[in-house]
């Protein structure tokens, strides 16, 4: 079995990261993703944000029941976001499957994605998709407050992400500053607050002495086993290590808060889809987005990684509240493209060393 740790790797989003385009891996040693093919052939090119281990059953089922081969670049999502604005008009891509919304925006704004049909984005909710129609979330997952039930009782529990600044809170918190969703979720502070209240935030973090970790894996391991009382991670993680130990999340220790009315510690973010402008009358293209619409990979997420399907009618994981019971944030998730300067506050903030 693959380890969660292994699937939910992430890398830290800095500049350099962001710009080294040139380092990023080609192919799954099956394919050479650098042949850009021609429309209809039956031969796509996806640039993978999402790990090798977690998509390619999907790849795989979609050319077994369509003909159309799958060549898949895979690397970070930032650095293949990267990639496709480096590259331009001249990218061999078809389409670009992203770990989140603002790698999605990023290469949106360059007006390099194609508008993708109404039938396709129309099956997904106007939050967790593009005005535009250049893109489109294919599932969706919740930042939460993960708790020791045997340390914090609900009562206690924070109504806001910024109550975690307060000294209630004191060497309690595990938080993973270089993680990508943690990123992503201080981008949202600074979009719907300003820089200063997230500045202020970090600061606040900082100064309550946080446990800092590589990642949510380790979080909720050690939320679990009682070694530290709450983490910020995200929801699926949960249902991760559950399967991982042979047991369910209901009897597991950690148990999960989701912030209530609308804080932006219970921001819904998604990993999603668009299509090069150079595949704009590419059948197989739009065929891929349509599978990754489809029951059979939106069950795939609920289940196998226990993420939110996107699509009405597909129950998400039994653990958790519905996704359209969240109270999420008022964010539109095309402004969370400026990574770079979030990333460059975490790091004046003394999160990161």
């Amino acid at each position: 079995m693959v380890s969660p740790t292994f699937r939910r790797s992430t890398t830290t989003l800095v500049a350099a990261g962001l710009l080294a385009v040139g380092l990023v891996a080609c192919g799954s040693g099956e394919d050479d993703a650098a042949d850009p093919g021609k429309p209809n052939d039956k031969v796509i090119t996806v640039y993978s944000g999402r790990n090798e281990q977690l998509i390619k059953p999907l790849l795989d089922k979609f050319s077994q029941q369509t003909g159309i081969k799958v060549q898949t670049r895979y690397a970070t999502t930032a650095q293949l976001a990267a990639q496709l604005v480096e590259e331009g008009d001249k990218s061999p891509a078809d389409v670009f499957l992203a770990q989140d919304a603002g790698a999605l925006g990023t290469v949106a704004k360059k007006g390099m994605f194609a508008t993708l049909p109404e039938a396709a984005t129309g099956k997904v909710a106007e939050a967790y998709r593009a005005r535009s129609g250049q893109w489109v979330g294919v599932s969706a997952r919740s930042r939460v407050l993960v708790y020791n039930a045997d340390q914090v009782t609900t009562d206690q529990l924070p109504t806001s992400v910024f109550d975690l600044t307060g000294p209630t809170w004191k060497g309690k918190v595990a938080i993973a500053p270089t993680n990508a969703s943690f990123q992503a979720f201080v981008t949202a502070i600074r979009v719907q607050h300003g820089d200063q209240k997230a500045k202020d935030f970090l600061a606040g973090l900082k100064a309550n002495e946080p446990q800092i970790r590589d990642n949510n894996i380790k979080i909720v391991e050690e939320v679990n086993d009682g070694k530290v009382a709450v983490g910020l991670v995200n929801h699926y993680y949960l249902g991760e290590i559950a399967k991982e130990q042979g047991t369910t999340p209901e009897a597991m220790k950690a148990k999960l808060h989701f912030f209530p009315g609308g804080d932006t510690g219970a921001l819904v973010n998604v990993a999603g889809v668009g299509v090069l402008k150079r595949s704009t009358e590419d059948a197989d293209a739009k065929a891929f987005v349509d599978y990754l619409l489809g029951a059979e990979a939106q069950q795939h997420f609920a289940e196998e990684t226990f993420e939110y399907p996107v699509v009405t009618g597909v129950p998400g994981p039994a653990y958790v509240p519905p996704l359209a019971e969240l109270k999420v944030p008022a964010i539109d998730l095309n402004d969370l493209d400026t990574l770079e300067a979030t990333v460059a506050m975490i790091t004046e903030s003394g999160l990161v060393p």
